[in-house]
């Protein structure tokens, strides 16, 4: 078995990434579903939450209200750093629970959105960045996504670089083009990722 960090900028690729992996036998941690499911209704997380922030981060229906609770947290890093501290290490137990389940020889891919910002890459056998110019950013997140550009610049800006991220890569997928290139780089990868779960 190995264990495989998966990240890349806001726009760049990272879950069409994943989902070729997936295609190929990888089997997918997604941190960002994970973070969700540790704080859904009648879970201790979300018990934590609510003790911490008040009831006021709940929505009408019991659920954690995520863009009130965002709204609350953005601006003030120490209120950011108590919510990291009660959601990450729920995650990280999650993910290693899913990981063992993998069982040997599996290919687990662990898609984390802020592994650089975190300097979570010494958790993993080797890490893959899926890496797209800001440009080819900007255009998706404006395009697909519908953000304002203001909104797109501020979110990249808030990330780590480019060349932070570049700066931890094993392998790099580099998604300026179509998602068959994407596809057909992953394709390419994969056998390498086969050797290193083989090896253990």
């Amino acid at each position: 078995m190995v264990a495989v960090g998966l990240t890349g900028g806001i726009g760049a690729g990272k879950s069409a990434a994943a989902r070729c992996l997936a295609r190929r036998g990888a089997v997918v941690v997604d941190s960002d579903v994970l973070a969700r499911e540790v704080v859904a209704p009648g879970t201790p997380g979300l018990a934590a939450v609510v003790a911490e922030f008040g009831p006021r981060v709940l929505g009408a229906d019991g659920a954690l209200d995520r863009p009130g609770l965002a709204r609350l947290v953005f601006a003030e890093p120490e209120r950011r750093r108590k919510l990291n501290d009660i959601v990450h290490p729920l995650v990280a137990r999650r993910a290693a629970e899913l990981q063992t389940a993998a069982g040997p020889g599996a290919v687990v891919v662990h898609d984390v959105p802020l592994l650089a910002e975190e300097r979570l890459a010494h958790r993993y056998r080797a890490v893959i960045v899926v890496d797209a110019s800001d440009e080819t950013r900007l255009a998706r997140l404006t395009g697909a996504r519908g953000m304002s550009e203001a909104d797109a610049r501020s979110r990249m800006a808030a990330q780590a670089s480019r060349a932070e991220r570049l700066a931890i890569a094993d392998f790099v997928l580099d998604n300026n083009g179509t998602l068959d290139e994407l596809d057909a780089q992953t394709g390419e990868l994969w056998p390498r990722l086969v050797a290193l779960a083989e090896r253990g």
